[in-house]
């Protein structure tokens, strides 16, 4: 039997590790599970739903909010772990400085790691730091698992042999076909807290956008043109009712509801902003969103899981690959953009059709078989 030790702490990461977690355990493996505490808040629902309770949990003090001090501390807490647990692999999701961590510390341990989700890029300087987080993983990792051929390719032109690289897909898929199988069986609306399940009832013939905004570069001016450009959106479509989901930092929450502070009555009633989303109740409005304007890089995976046009307030993605298959568009944050793109998609029934993808090009739901099977593959040759 082979140990792993999977390395987590993020919101994205815990989504992304669980179809993996739960793939290797049905398979007689031992997976110890560390959560390195950088999402906190929001870890402890995500692990109880994926009945994947840490064994291990790093208690982050933070002297200061600076990146040398979060890295100093998850560096002397991972490599506690891993020196307890002696594992056989440390396995690592995405570009967090907990995967970054991760990956230096089984490096300096000596235990290969598996890089989940490897090979994006932007190639620009954002997103900061997890473009250059990502490249550094790149080089300390043993397995590499990218996505989509042109991860893949990111990987081979910086020198990964590519004996080290298997192209698996994304687990997100997994995770959210995964999800909405639950959900049809379960209920989907009981996923839902009650204002926002209310909202969804009280306009259910109407369409819906969904809208995310939480990366730092977007902080600030950029927000509030995102907001400027949602209030036009709804006051030129009647149509159109908004569900968004506010990011918890006081200062982003504050300049989106200012921006909304002088939306007409009727407008108002049809705009739900809400406290950050669960999980399930995420990828149910995601199944039932007519499309979504979002930062967010999970959420453009997920999204073309259920044919779901995606507006990206970004000037670039390391997930260039749904743009290039027509199912989402770089809007950035200008609102002339947004409204033009937005509107589009609900006026136009051929630009829609166009912007709805027939298949993920991120995965079909069975990334984490195949990360499974090349890992158990390699451990019993050894």
């Amino acid at each position: 039997m082979t140990t792993y030790l999977a390395c987590m702490g993020t919101r994205p990461e815990i989504i992304k590790m669980a179809p993996i977690y739960r793939t290797l355990k049905a398979q007689g493996e031992d997976v110890q599970v560390l959560h390195t505490g950088q999402h906190e808040e929001v870890a402890q629902a995500l692990y109880t739903f994926f009945d994947m309770d840490p064994d291990f949990q790093i208690q982050l003090k933070r002297q200061t909010p600076t990146l040398s001090n979060l890295t100093a501390e998850l560096l002397q807490g991972i490599d506690g772990v891993i020196d307890k647990v002696k594992p056989d692999v440390v396995l690592v999701q995405g570009d967090t400085a907990s995967a970054l961590v991760g990956a230096m510390a089984g490096y300096y341990r000596d235990v290969p790691v598996a890089h989940v989700e490897a090979g994006l890029r932007t190639g620009q300087h954002d997103p900061f730091p997890e473009e250059k987080n990502r490249e550094l993983i790149g080089r300390l990792a043993h397995w590499h698992f990218p996505p989509t051929p042109q991860a893949a390719d990111n990987l081979r032109r910086e020198g990964i042999s590519a004996q080290q690289i298997f192209e698996v897909g994304n687990t997100v898929i997994d995770a959210a076909l995964w999800v909405k199988t639950q959900m049809d069986q379960d209920g989907a609306s009981d996923a839902l807290p009650a204002e926002v399940r209310r909202f969804m009832q009280d306009h259910a013939a109407s369409r819906l956008m969904l809208v995310t905004a939480h990366r730092r570069e977007n902080w600030g001016r950029p927000i509030q043109l995102i907001a400027s450009a949602v209030g036009v959106l709804l006051r030129l479509h009647p149509e159109l009712v908004v569900v968004w989901p506010l990011h918890p930092n006081p200062s982003v929450r504050a300049d989106i509801q200012n921006a909304f502070s002088v939306l007409g009555a009727e407008c108002r009633q049809r705009l739900c902003l809400t406290d950050p989303l669960e999980y399930p109740a995420l990828i149910s409005l995601l199944a039932h969103a007519h499309f979504c304007l979002t930062d967010s890089g999970g959420i453009q995976e997920e999204a073309s899981a259920f044919k779901c046009p995606v507006l990206i307030t970004r000037d670039s993605t390391e997930r260039q690959e749904l743009v290039e298959a027509g199912g989402a568009a770089l809007v950035g944050t200008d609102p002339h953009r947004i409204v033009e793109q937005a509107s589009a998609l609900l006026n136009d029934p051929w630009a829609y059709r166009a912007m709805q993808v027939q298949e993920s090009p991120f995965g079909d739901g069975h990334s984490a078989q195949r990360i499974a099977d090349v890992l158990t593959c390699a451990r019993s040759t050894h």
